[in-house]
């Protein structure tokens, strides 16, 4: 797929070059059968008339279970592909609009968009998709508190119901299988669950990551209440032993971790994750490059819509020249902020001449520094560290920045650190601005402003203001209301 960002041109005939580029890139890739809707089409464009949309049935009290939790996870789960495709275009369609009719002055409420939005990208896999998924530990329908699965119902209404996940559409086999396997070990085990901390119990979630081959970890995450180390050793030891020897050998681990904690969520350097058997690592392939994947690191949930992503991100960041039939490197900087694993700059690093990721967590930036020498990468250093802490400090010495400087951002659902927007708005150097988020209509509008903004002294954002060119919606989560957004900006 080329997704050539071109400047200087009118609006109308970027936004029809690039219809051209995902029409061919669709074409394509439907030849070899990997975008295909159920029915064997390209997703189709045309818009549902309004009082035609089919919405899932409310809770009746005839609904099962599993519907009910269907529902909370996968609430898209009764539309065809086609029709979830349309309604995730329709929303990301309609929360840009907002940010147009800020840039224009007008009601922040409208219809009209200012750059072109291009036809959402369909995930290559539709079900099963998922390489990672955390399961939780409660009382199940038939009140047995040692029940893994997945909530229905909130602690604030004190309705919680622990349900099986079985029939869940995203889940693969595997995890469903280590899932079950986990529940009939605790089942046995003499400790009870902790269901609530101040309550007691030491079993607590699992988390199971696989990768495309089929290799798999699982994190089992354990409170030690007042058990001495040689208590706790002794349940290790039997964890282990099913999981190896027992009926829990037909998991099949190729890694299985041990992590006690106090508290709901702790990272590595809190509480480190303890190796109980098997490999340290697994790996997944991207785009040609392979990347390590640690017990907390961050991965991409959708391996193969992950291809589809980070190809779309590559291309806007940097595009490749043609030169007489052969493709030559654009050269300059790419800043990635963000960068957990370092796989989006890993990606790119062929097409630029040097590599800057930062991140926060520690364990992330020595995986990332790991695959960039896995894969004979260079042009790469990572930098670890608050984003707002090190980007100031860092934009002097990127001031040269020889042939550009360009920026990919990926953060979480917070969005950026309003030091880091400023960093980067404040900065001339930077001339484009890939922004990837998955939850757009959150926090991330309040960057997408302040990045565009007339100049506001008072708030320190004093460089030439952004301006949206073009977005491109990525189906990463079949069968939910989520997508993760690609939005260009430029000066």
């Amino acid at each position: 797929m080329a997704l050539v960002a071109v400047r200087n041109r009118s609006v109308t005939s970027v936004k029809r070059d690039l219809l051209c580029c995902v029409r061919k890139a669709f074409l394509q890739l439907s030849a070899n059968g990997s975008i295909l809707t159920e029915q064997g089409n390209p997703p189709s464009k045309k818009r549902r008339r309004k009082g035609h949309e089919k919405k899932p049935p409310c809770w009746t009290d005839n609904a099962s279970w599993e519907e009910r939790l269907a529902d909370v996870v996968t609430p898209l789960w009764r539309l065809s592909y086609d029709e979830q495709l349309e309604r995730k275009q329709e929303h990301q369609e309609k929360i840009l609009s907002q940010l147009s009719g800020y840039l224009s002055g007008d009601s922040p409420v409208g219809d009209k968009l200012s750059f072109p939005v291009l036809p959402i990208l369909p995930s290559p896999v539709r079900n099963g998709y998922r390489s990672k998924s955390t399961f939780s530990v409660n009382r199940g329908v038939d009140g047995n508190p040692k029940t893994v699965g997945f909530y229905v119902g909130t602690s604030r209404k004190g309705n919680i119901v622990c349900v099986s996940g079985d029939h869940l559409l995203n889940m693969p086999q595997k995890h469903k299988l280590v899932a079950r396997c986990y529940q009939d070990f605790i089942r046995l085990s003499s400790l009870e669950p902790c269901l609530l901390f101040h309550t007691g119990g030491h079993w607590r979630e699992i988390t199971v990551r696989t990768n495309a081959e089929g290799r798999t970890m699982a994190i089992v995450y354990f409170h030690p209440q007042n058990l001495t180390p040689e208590e706790v050793a002794v349940h290790k030891a039997e964890l282990v032993v099913y999981f190896t020897q027992g009926p829990g050998s037909v998991c099949q681990l190729d890694s299985l971790y041990f992590q006690e904690s106090t508290m709901t969520r702790c990272t590595h350097e809190q509480s480190p994750y303890q190796l109980l058997h098997g490999q340290p690592h697994i790996y997944e392939e991207v785009l040609g490059f392979k990347f390590r994947i640690s017990a907390d690191a961050f991965f991409q949930v959708n391996q193969a819509a992950a291809e589809v992503l980070y190809g779309t991100v590559r291309d806007l960041c940097v595009s490749n020249n043609e030169q007489a039939g052969r493709l030559t490197e654009t050269g300059g900087t790419l800043l990635d902020v963000c960068c957990g694993t370092g796989a989006m700059g890993i990606t790119i690093s062929p097409r630029v001449d040097r590599i800057i990721g930062i991140e926060l967590i520690e364990q992330a930036v020595e995986d990332a520094k790991h695959n960039a020498a896995l894969n004979n990468v260079l042009n790469c250093e990572f930098i670890p560290g608050k984003a707002e802490v090190v980007l100031p400090g860092l934009m002097s010495q990127l001031s040269f920045a020889g042939r550009g400087l360009t920026v990919v951002v990926n953060p979480a659902r917070a969005g950026l650190h309003y030091r880091v927007v400023r960093a980067l708005r404040n900065q001339p150097a930077i001339r484009r601005l890939v922004y990837v988020s998955c939850k757009p209509d959150g926090e991330a509008m309040r960057n997408f402003k302040e990045l565009c903004c007339d100049a506001a002294p008072q708030k320190k954002l004093t460089g030439e203001a952004f301006s949206p060119t073009l977005a491109v919606p990525v189906d990463m989560f079949p069968h939910t209301p989520h997508c993760e957004l690609v939005l260009l900006f430029e000066r």
